[in-house]
């Protein structure tokens, strides 16, 4: 089944402005002294579109105005239409700051169509953006709905009867005629519909009725699919200035959703995450802050990048205000799909274990979360050593080495001897061959050791060993525990 989406932001130049000022504060966006947008304030206060400058300022005299950044617009609408990408490879513009999004093989993925609709409007939300949703089984006809209220509709009888009562200025193209057809009694599309074709085609714009024939679905649609670059870089300037690290936690979560779209759209993952947060410039100019976020596994979801940003900018002190957010994708590699096991793992999954790890990372920083990692030494106090969990662990090509103890003390403690047996609370039996170990001439630590396994009375494991050269005074070898097993 063919459906269609179209989210539609009506306040757009307002909200590429001030998208948390959108019904709190009276301010207004003109091109040429005409008013183009304004927030719910300003409209309360009799505001509307169209009204010049002086009557605004008649009725408002102290509501900021602004003017129209076409760049700016274009912008923003391209990073919703990014993220919106998340949800269906098949996206397109329309008229009037309207994204139509294909979501017919969607539905099942997402849970149908209120969820799917939902997700939307939270992503929307998620970017500042104020948006009108409507579902409907023609793109131009969802179009339609959603530039005058938004409705969810499934059937193509209950599309012709939504479409029938709106007025007919909801196309846009019949602009340059309305005066004409309200002159001829034609107030909606019922009544544009039931004129003759061929008296229209004379008198208006043949666009007219392709659109109205594409709205209905009694014409083809065609559509130019939206593509995504094959690098992710995005920047977004604020509206004011920001003097704490975590304030800017808004920005880099719009960011992100961009990202989602564009992995989803690119079908990749993102393996490490540049964040720079731009200061002052000219004569004061101070050097971006940076954040990098390099991950155990590759995502394409942002749940888990915006928790560990959100830790890097809680613990994060910037040197000067923040005037802009850039956000790149470094380092990238194909997507590969979830494997749904029937029987899942007890205490979570590998790639929930890589997430804790990374989040522990983010908030105790990367030199407080170790591992070990094996070095080519013989000596057990000399093989290993301790890195960053994040860090990329050195494969070495070892020889097969006997059983080592789970446990390893830091410094081996010299045992007595009970009737010549080395004594830990109960004599020692060894249950080994000995294992040899003589290393460390080369750097002055020479170590010559026979190594056994001996289990005492309680039936437990220890890691002893023998000196094999002597002391001075000329007594004989000691006996030391080393480790433990579990």
């Amino acid at each position: 089944m063919r459906l269609w989406i179209a989210v539609h932001l009506p306040l757009l130049p307002l909200e590429v402005f001030y998208p948390n000022w959108l019904g709190n504060t009276a301010a207004v966006v003109l091109e040429h002294a005409r008013v183009m947008a304004a927030s719910s304030s300003a409209q309360d206060a009799g505001v509307r579109h169209g009204m010049r400058r002086g009557g605004v300022l008649a009725l408002l005299p102290q509501a900021p105005m602004h003017d129209r950044a076409p760049e700016r617009e274009a912008q923003t609408l391209f990073g919703a239409a990014t993220a919106l990408l998340q949800y269906t490879p098949q996206a397109s513009f329309s008229d009037d700051a309207t994204v139509l999004l294909d979501i017919g093989a969607s539905l099942r993925l997402f849970g149908g169509i209120r969820m799917l609709c939902q997700r939307v409007r939270c992503t929307m939300h998620r970017l500042g953006l104020t948006a009108i949703i409507s579902c409907a089984p023609t793109a131009a006809g969802a179009a339609l709905l959603a530039r005058h209220g938004g409705v969810r509709i499934m059937k193509k009888e209950r599309l012709h009867q939504c479409l029938d009562r709106l007025p007919v200025s909801a196309l846009l193209t019949v602009a340059p005629y309305l005066d004409w057809l309200e002159g001829i009694g034609c107030r909606t599309l019922s009544d544009l519909r039931r004129l003759p074709r061929a008296g229209l085609q004379r008198r208006g714009h043949t666009h007219m009725l392709d659109t109205l024939d594409c709205a209905y679905g009694n014409a083809p649609e065609l559509h130019a699919w939206i593509e995504m670059p094959p690098t992710f870089r995005q920047r977004i300037e604020l509206n004011e200035r920001i003097e704490h690290a975590d304030a800017a936690l808004h920005t880099v979560q719009a960011l992100l959703a961009q990202l989602c779209g564009w992995l989803s759209a690119r079908q990749l993952a993102v393996k490490q995450v540049h964040v720079q947060l731009e200061h002052e410039r000219g004569r004061q100019a101070v050097a971006p802050t940076a954040i990098q976020l390099a991950l155990a596994e590759s995502t394409w979801q942002d749940s888990h990048l915006i928790r560990l940003l959100k830790e890097r900018l809680a613990h994060l002190e910037i040197s000067a205000p923040i005037i802009a957010v850039v956000l790149e994708a470094a380092e990238t590699e194909p997507m590969a799909p979830a494997s749904d096991k029937l029987f899942p793992e007890p205490g979570g999954s590998p790639a929930d274990y890589k997430r804790l790890l990374e989040l522990l990372v983010a908030r105790l920083g990367a030199d407080k979360v170790l591992q070990a990692s094996p070095l080519a030494d013989y000596r057990p106090e000399q093989a290993n050593r301790w890195v960053p969990v994040m860090a990329t662990a050195t494969s070495l090509d070892h020889r097969p080495l006997p059983p080592r103890p789970t446990w390893l003390l830091e410094q081996p403690v010299v045992l007595p001897l009970r009737a010549h047996r080395p004594y830990y609370g109960a004599r020692l039996r060894p249950v080994s061959p000995p294992e040899r170990i003589e290393a460390g001439w080369w750097n002055g630590l020479l170590v010559t050791r026979d190594y056994y396994i001996a289990e005492g009375a309680n039936h437990c494991h220890y890691w002893i060993y023998r000196e094999r050269i002597g002391d001075v005074d000329g007594r004989e070898p000691h006996w030391y525990l080393h480790g433990l097993f579990g």
